[in-house]
């Protein structure tokens, strides 16, 4: 039995680097793909978004003389490569997967649209969708969780490389506590850095419930969506 019949994953761009510093390592490719796979065939529906922080961040770029928002766009066009990787990687493992693009590339994938990626769900493939919101000055969390809202998916599921929600940042602090269960109210007073503001703010006006786990570990997915107690639950 599965706690969520449709759920909206947000992959860390980062975490795809494994260890190498920079790109995709196949690996790491594998081992998401292998448990999206998974998922699929015990009859969850699956949407994704991937960051692309592994090859360029907006932001970052922008801090070193790029325009803000030709740095943002291309920050989407790395999304669009994670994307495809994980597709193929999908497709080798005989897993039905489409790629739906916020900004029109034809025939690298079809435009983005809630009704075409809901109708997918619902034939039981997987649903990557790249280019974050399609705009800039919008996070990849902004983009996971207007995604998640709008194709109404059971839970928003936050794969990052800790394992969950702390009260600082476990990876800088060793005395940073985790929390099991976190309203979105107590993360605004808290200044938790769980997602940007706008993500967080979009959550909880659409009271979309937001899981927050270590995506390294291989079956943790599997296990938050079984109802295993691991990570962090966020809600209203």
């Amino acid at each position: 039995m599965t706690r969520f019949k449709r759920i909206l994953l947000k992959l860390s761009g980062e975490s795809l680097m494994g260890e190498q510093g920079y790109g995709i390592d196949t690996k790491r490719l594998s081992d998401y793909a292998n448990q999206i796979a998974e998922l699929q065939a015990m009859g969850v529906q699956v949407a994704i978004v991937i960051g692309g922080g592994n090859i360029f961040r907006g932001l970052s770029g922008a801090s070193k003389g790029f325009d803000r928002v030709k740095g943002d766009q291309m920050g989407m066009l790395a999304t669009v490569i994670n994307s495809l990787a994980l597709s193929s990687a999908l497709e080798a493992i005989n897993c039905d997967v489409r790629v739906l693009t916020a900004i029109r590339m034809e025939p690298i994938g079809e435009i983005y649209a809630s009704h075409k990626a809901i109708e997918y769900l619902k034939q039981g493939k997987v649903v990557i969708i790249s280019c974050g919101t399609g705009n800039p000055f919008f996070t990849t969390d902004t983009g996971s969780a207007l995604r998640a809202v709008e194709i109404g998916a059971d839970v928003f599921l936050k794969g990052t490389r800790v394992d969950g929600v702390y009260t600082a940042d476990p990876e800088k602090d060793s005395s940073a506590s985790k929390y099991n269960d976190i309203t979105f109210d107590e993360i605004y007073r808290q200044n938790l850095k769980v997602m940007d503001l706008t993500a967080t703010a979009l959550c909880r006006e659409n009271n979309m419930p937001v899981y927050v786990f270590n995506m390294d570990i291989v079956g943790n997915v599997k296990r938050v969506v079984t109802g295993e107690e691991i990570g962090t639950y966020v809600h209203v």
